[in-house]
């Protein structure tokens, strides 16, 4: 029964990682696309709706009313979060910049 359990919460984690990329993904797109539209709000609010709606739908029926199957989605989610915004950073956001010091004393 065990192994049964850690397929599930793999499963469920595979699934929370395909909800992110669905949203995260969802959000580049709409955002390119609201830049050249003429009603950019009305692109905003339909997609928000619209991927919210997908993204809470799939965490409720991955979870099954199982918080464990619930947790290991949004956690699938999270790092595919984590992910996308390593991998749409500006090329010279990547490198750390050095402090500047106080040009006064407090």
């Amino acid at each position: 029964m065990m192994m049964n359990d850690t397929l599930a919460l793999v499963l469920a984690w595979i699934a929370g990682g395909a909800l992110g990329a669905i949203f995260f993904g969802g959000l580049w797109w709409t955002v390119r696309k609201s830049l050249a539209s003429a009603k950019p709000a009305l692109w905003v609010l339909a997609s928000l709706l619209l991927r919210m709606g997908v993204t809470m739908t799939g965490f409720y029926w991955v979870s099954g009313g199982d918080w464990q199957r619930l947790l290991s989605c949004l956690l699938g989610f999270v790092m595919v979060r984590q992910l996308v915004t390593r991998l749409t950073r500006l090329p010279d956001e990547n490198q750390t910049r050095p402090s500047q010091e106080a040009s006064h004393a407090p």
